[in-house]
């Protein structure tokens, strides 16, 4: 049976089960809930995943009502936490929402609709805002911010014609805005547990290689920004993609192919990436590594030249920048 008959069988009163993990989470978790509970569309069930935490988080959840399903477990990152939620969940939609973001009332209603009026469409995500600790905005809205605001608006809710190529430019899918069908996660896979920085890009990438993805452009979530996000290390991160790029391209170098993208093409770059910021931090050794991995993944003369440039002394490496900086001057 193709997925699109698959998931004809979903029917008005479909049901959603919000995945929250959670680790140290208690300041914020009380306002999350909420959130999920002020839905103009009530959610099926609300399953929090406590991913070891060592503060009050499990006595917040307590203190929020027995319809929280609880599930504790030995610290195992956000991935394994999220892919536990998946797991207990008994509705035919999973919504994922982080322990310190907020939802806007519509949000259920608007992707409900969306998913009824369009049953090849197994993935639905929203525009975020960006906002601080109190609430105090940061950022409008993450689609304008990455320029697809226009694009989105255009498309009216429609599905988005080669998802998996323009994912691979920029991901634009806010983890915490997405509503995706558990029939298309039971097809595709879950959470790759191996990746830290990187795993939700992994995740898109191949339902949108298999199936109609949906972003709405309406800020319909709150993504919170504060010291404790997970978007730190900058080393890791780009070790990861690179690890996301090869992943892709293992099951998706085709499908990548017939949207007019070369996958060892993706995977050089995220090389490229990761070397030049080696090289900007003065680690030659490691720079050089990376440039020439990404030459043999896809020669340039752009990566040659970096590759050489990264074993030269730092003396005539300074005198060269001085160079640069003087001629752009």
């Amino acid at each position: 049976m193709s997925p699109v008959n698959e998931m004809h069988g979903l029917h008005s009163d479909m049901r959603v089960s919000v995945v929250i993990p959670a680790y140290n989470s208690a300041l914020f978790l009380q306002e999350t809930v909420e959130s999920v509970r002020q839905q103009t569309t009530p959610v099926h069930e609300i399953i929090v995943v406590d991913d070891g935490s060592t503060d009050e988080t499990e006595q917040v959840i307590q203190s929020l009502g027995r319809d929280i399903v609880y599930i504790r477990q030995t610290n195992a990152g956000v991935s394994a936490a999220r892919n536990r939620g998946i797991t207990q969940a008994t509705g035919e939609i999973i919504a994922f929402l982080d322990a310190d973001d907020l939802w806007l009332p519509q949000k259920v209603e608007k992707q409900v609709k969306v998913l009824l009026s369009n049953p090849e469409v197994a993935l639905v995500a929203t525009d975020r805002a960006d906002i601080d600790v109190q609430g105090g905005f940061l950022l409008d809205s993450l689609f304008k911010h990455r320029g697809f605001y226009e694009f989105f608006s255009e498309l009216g809710n429609n599905p988005i014609p080669q998802a998996l190529s323009r994912l691979m430019q920029v991901n634009f899918i806010p983890t915490s805005s997405v509503m995706v069908r558990k029939s298309a996660l039971v097809r595709v896979g879950v959470f790759n547990t191996n990746i830290r920085y990187g795993e939700d890009l992994d995740l898109w990438a191949r339902i949108a290689s298999q199936h109609a993805i949906v972003c709405v452009p309406e800020v319909l979530m709150h993504y919170r920004r504060h010291g404790s996000n997970a978007t730190q290390a900058t080393e890791n991160l780009l070790l990861d993609l690179v690890r996301v790029m090869k992943n892709i391209r293992s099951w998706g170098a085709l499908a990548l192919s017939k949207e007019g993208l070369n996958a060892d093409k993706l995977v050089a770059q995220s090389l490229w990436d990761l070397g030049y910021w080696y090289f900007t931090s003065t680690d030659p050794r490691r720079a050089h590594n990376a440039f020439m991995e990404s030459f043999r993944e896809s020669p340039s003369l752009r990566t040659l030249i970096y590759a050489w440039l990264s074993l030269t002394p730092p003396g005539i490496l300074g005198s060269l920048r001085k160079i640069k900086q003087k001629t752009i001057g």
